[in-house]
């Protein structure tokens, strides 16, 4: 026999099912797994499409407070009031991308059991997009006191996300 012949008829033999192989059968105690999630319907896919958008908007707060709080660590004023300059100007910024995902969110897309943290939800979103125009004009002047009350907001935003989060199904970060 040639190697050629031989090598194929090893692999012929090696991938050919056996019987040893099968697993038997289990009769009435084989597991069944649960169901699939229903689909989304197309209107909470607009809903998460606007928490998406949102979202940006609320990263972008985020990054304002957290180079806030760096500068304020170091006790440069000027740098302070600068990175307060910058909040503001985020905070404007992010007001564009909170409304316009906010717009995108109903919250009757969900169910009853999901409807209240997709309500939650829209409201803390409201919150921060309401707060936005004053953070605004006042991140400039007086800084610390609007990052203690935007990090307040930011907070109670993502405790309703990770609410609304845990309601749909989909994992928390």
């Amino acid at each position: 026999m040639t190697p050629l012949a031989l090598l194929l008829l090893l692999g012929a033999l090696a991938t050919a099912p056996t019987v040893a192989q099968q697993p038997p059968p289990l009769g009435d105690s084989v597991l069944v797994a649960p169901p699939p999630p229903a689909p989304s319907t197309p209107a909470q896919d607009r809903y998460v499409q606007g928490l998406r958008t949102a979202g940006r908007g609320v990263a972008q707060l985020k990054d304002g407070l957290n180079r806030l709080a760096r500068m304020q660590s170091a006790h440069d004023t000027l740098q302070a009031r600068t990175a307060g300059k910058r909040l503001g100007g985020l905070c404007g910024a992010a007001h564009g991308f909170i409304v316009n995902g906010r717009a995108q969110m109903e919250p009757n897309a969900y169910d009853p059991p999901n409807r209240k943290p997709a309500r939650d939800l829209a409201t803390r979103l409201d919150s921060l997009a309401a707060y936005a125009p004053t953070c605004q004009r006042s991140a400039g002047k007086t800084p610390a006191p609007v990052a203690i009350e935007l990090s307040g907001r930011i907070r109670a935003y993502e405790t309703a996300l990770v609410a609304f989060r845990s309601a749909i199904g989909l994992p928390n970060r």
